[in-house]
């Protein structure tokens, strides 16, 4: 079940609504997470997704899963543009957030910030919440 609870960031033209963000638990020794959530470009102009980082992590990588000859494959993703009125969703099976060199684990219950660039409404720090989903 998604978070209600959404998050602004606004620049002179509108808003960014950025809301469900969640990430997997981890155990000891895993390298990676992953994290997912939906940004809704809610203003009147196109933003771009440029970066992402958290403390949990040494980088955030994008990448989508794609069917290639019936294998699961991931792929970097780029070009994360949201167009006015349009939704970018990165969710399982899709468009994912991978969390590349985790320090520590990701705790069921527990949250972690995550910073996100835009091209045009700068930094946003969003709480995701760690389950066993």
């Amino acid at each position: 079940m998604a978070l209600a609870v959404a998050v602004h960031a606004r620049d002179a033209t509108g808003p960014l609504l950025i809301t469900g963000a969640w990430a997997r638990v981890t155990h000891a020794g895993m390298p990676m997470g992953v994290a997912y959530l939906t940004i809704r470009n809610v203003g009147s102009r196109e933003d771009t997704l440029e970066s992402a980082d958290t403390p949990m992590a040494a980088r955030v990588e994008f990448h989508r899963t794609i069917i290639d000859h019936g294998m699961a494959r991931m792929r970097p993703a780029d070009d994360l543009r949201i167009a006015p009125g349009a939704t970018l969703e990165a969710g399982p099976g899709g468009l994912h957030l991978m969390l590349v060199d985790l320090k520590a684990p990701l705790a069921a219950g527990t949250t972690i910030p995550l910073t996100l660039r835009f091209k045009v409404a700068g930094e946003l720090t969003v709480r995701v919440s760690v389950r066993t989903e």
